[in-house]
């Protein structure tokens, strides 16, 4: 692994800036103490790049996720997204771009008990501006044979995919995900892995994993290093491992 600059990866430009981050700062107050969870972050993620955002617990992994992704604000700072800023968007702004732009896929499933993992799926689609059918993004995610299972008949990591897959249905240019593969075993993890990998590829979706897993950092373009609030490191592979490869 090559060491890099978090705004300039190779063969990389201008002309394919999904997020420009600049000077980002967030600050938590709870009563008269401060909590500064990022502490002036820049960088740039690309169309189509796969980016490792990894640190322990409390480095500011998920809160910079969640600026990326307009579910929280920032104290200071820009963010712009496809040259527009998010950090003056107002509420209605933020759910439209939410809504439209931006898939998301946490730890945990969240998927409706009572629904197949088609219907999961459709619960996105039904309200998306441009989506793909519930059957080609389950396709996606190598479920194609379990379209018609409850979350009850499927495993923790087939449970996680139909949450990639509702959140790749509405075809968004981002791909968010937050220790998807911490409520699984290794080996059920790396199914997982895939699944992102293949989206990535096939859609071309930029997508930004975060995890404190550092054997993940391997299948990545871009790893980004956060400690206490801060980018410490950024590194280029040179040359990705398939997740198929990854053990840990």
């Amino acid at each position: 692994m090559a060491k890099g600059n978090a705004a300039s990866p190779r063969n990389q430009t201008d002309n394919n800036v999904v997020f420009q981050v600049r000077g980002l700062t967030k600050v938590y107050r709870m009563g008269e103490l401060e909590v500064h969870a990022l502490r002036g972050v820049d960088m740039e993620l690309y169309s189509g790049e796969l980016v490792v955002l990894l640190g322990p617990s409390g480095s500011g992994k998920s809160t910079l996720l969640n600026i990326l992704g307009g579910l929280d604000t920032a104290t200071g700072g820009e963010v712009s997204y496809l040259g527009i800023s998010l950090t003056k968007a107002g509420d209605k702004e933020l759910t439209e771009y939410r809504r439209v732009h931006v898939g998301f896929v946490f730890q945990f499933y969240n998927l409706i008990p009572s629904l197949t993992a088609r219907e999961n799926v459709e619960v996105v689609t039904e309200i998306a501006a441009e989506p793909m059918p519930a059957d080609e993004a389950l396709r996606l995610v190598g479920l194609a044979e379990r379209l018609d299972h409850f979350p009850a008949q499927l495993s923790g990591g087939e449970q996680q995919r139909v949450a990639i897959a509702r959140a790749i249905s509405k075809n968004p240019k981002v791909l968010l995900c937050d220790e998807p593969t911490g409520a699984l075993d290794s080996g059920t993890g790396i199914v997982v892995l895939e699944a992102l990998d293949r989206v990535n590829r096939e859609l071309g979706t930029a997508t930004v994993i975060i995890t404190h897993n550092v054997d993940i950092a391997a299948m990545a373009d871009r790893v980004i290093n956060l400690s206490d609030g801060r980018i410490s490191q950024v590194t280029v592979n040179a040359e990705k491992k398939a997740p198929q490869d990854l053990h840990w």
